[in-house]
């Protein structure tokens, strides 16, 4: 780069730490972004700020995300190469922001990990040993009958489920949003026994629907610690999590009714884009089903005497 291009983006750094006051690692973050920018250009023969265009500059990300950067780290960095021209502009060096309107490629979108049907019967159709595991059992039981959020389930009171009509009301849903969900025979046959469990347990004013065994409402992380041991206990041989118990929920609801708006509601999505990611697991599924089943789906034998 040409000396008078160096020295703005020393003079850009130096403002940075001067006037933003940003932390040592944020500052060698945007150093290195911009250093990566730098080499891309001396690379192509751009010598001056001004020279680089959007046509370079998606070069240069393009490259980047070829050589393994990730998405974030892409939005990341044109962030940063945003934040120096705009600097530039305001010092009337430059008059366009090539970054400005570009966008990082998008990330593939991770399919959520479920359990099926067959290895949520065996997950739930287990015998108790003791008075929190009764706990536990009801809580899955509720996870998986009504797609509950774990903040969800946490903050439930007594008051909030009615086992007579079969319905949970959840209040305190993402965005303070608050919807009835029904609650399936098998979870209101696990509450039932865990209820005169919980009076037992429960501090004397406690309205928590699930308690620890202080007999104070039970923590999110420990809800995740019961879970790695029931999943041990069990030898599952996923990871299970209790967003998986969700995902399991939705992906099973999906499959049987393919009522989409209706799994939108349950789950208490905003936003029906978010639900339709349930649609690709129960399209994996049933493609999974057609090349099992169809017989022309099905690989030829790789032996060439087999017809």
């Amino acid at each position: 780069m040409e000396p008078a291009a160096e020295l703005q983006l020393t003079t850009y750094l130096e403002s940075l730490q001067s006037q933003r006051r940003l932390s040592t690692h944020t500052l060698a973050s945007y150093r290195h972004d911009l250093d990566a920018l730098r080499h891309f250009c001396l690379k192509v023969g751009i010598h001056r700020w001004v020279d680089l265009d959007p046509v370079r500059l998606r070069e240069h990300v393009s490259s980047r995300h070829a050589a393994g950067v990730g998405n974030r780290s892409l939005q990341r960095e044109l962030s940063a190469i945003r934040g120096f021209y705009d600097y530039l502009i305001k010092r009337r060096e430059t008059e366009a922001n090539p970054a400005r309107g570009l966008k990082a490629p998008k990330a593939p979108r991770k399919l959520p990990k479920l359990l099926d049907v067959d290895q949520m019967g065996g997950m739930l159709d287990v015998e108790v040993d003791d008075e929190l595991e009764t706990r536990d059992l009801a809580i899955w039981e509720l996870f998986y009958s009504s797609g509950l959020r774990l903040s969800e389930l946490t903050c439930l009171d007594l008051g909030d489920l009615d086992l007579d009509a079969g319905m949970v009301w959840v209040h305190l849903g993402k965005g303070r949003k608050s919807r009835h969900l029904p609650v399936g025979s098998r979870a209101i046959e696990a509450l039932q026994r865990w209820l005169p469990l919980r009076a037992g347990i429960a501090k004397a004013g406690e309205s928590a629907m699930f308690v620890s065994c202080r007999g104070t409402r039970i923590a999110q992380r420990t809800v995740q610690l019961r879970l790695d041991r029931w999943q041990i206990k069990l030898g599952l041989p996923e990871d299970v999590h209790p967003h998986m118990l969700r995902h399991s929920f939705a992906s099973h609801v999906l499959e049987s009714s393919g009522d989409l708006r209706a799994v939108q509601e349950l789950l208490g999505h905003a936003d029906l884009g978010t639900t339709q990611i349930y649609t690709h697991l129960d399209f994996q599924h049933l493609a999974a089903v057609y090349d099992r089943t169809h017989p022309r789906a099905r690989k030829r034998d790789s032996d060439p005497s087999v017809p």
